[in-house]
C-alpha cells in the first residue's frame, strides 16, 4: 500500500466507512422496529415506525453526504496531482547545482613564546 496513490485510500476508506455506518444506520432502524412491535396501543406503533423510517432516511442521507465527501476530496487530490505533474513535464529541466568551490581560508600563525 506504499505504492498507492492517496485518491485511492482516501476512496477505500469512505467504502469501509459507508459500509459501517450504513450498518449502524440499519441497526437503529431495526431497534425502533422492535420497539414498535412491543408497544401496546396503535399510536405507540405509529410513533416508533415513523422514528424508524425518519431514522433511515436521515441516516442514509448523512452517509450519502460522507461518501460525496470523500469522492469530492479524492477527485480533488487527483486533479491537484495531475495538474502538479504536467507543471512539472513541461518545465524544463533544471540545471545541476554546482557546489561552489572550498576556498581554503589561511590558518592563524602560531606565535612562539619561549
Amino acid at each position: 500500500m506504499a505504492d498507492a496513490d492517496l485518491d485511492v485510500i482516501i476512496r477505500k476508506l469512505a467504502r469501509q466507512q459507508h459500509k459501517s455506518l450504513t450498518t449502524a444506520v440499519k441497526a437503529r432502524r431495526a431497534r425502533y422496529l422492535a420497539l414498535a412491535a412491543k408497544a401496546k396501543d396503535t399510536a405507540g406503533k405509529q410513533r416508533f415506525r415513523e422514528m424508524a423510517k425518519q431514522v433511515f432516511e436521515e441516516g442514509t442521507a448523512a452517509v450519502r453526504r460522507l461518501q460525496m465527501s470523500a469522492d469530492n476530496a479524492a477527485d480533488s487530490y487527483a486533479r491537484a496531482m495531475r495538474r502538479t505533474a504536467d507543471t512539472l513535464a513541461t518545465r524544463p529541466p533544471a540545471a545541476p547545482k554546482k557546489a561552489p568551490a572550498k576556498t581554503a581560508t589561511p590558518k592563524p600563525a602560531k606565535s612562539s613564546k619561549s
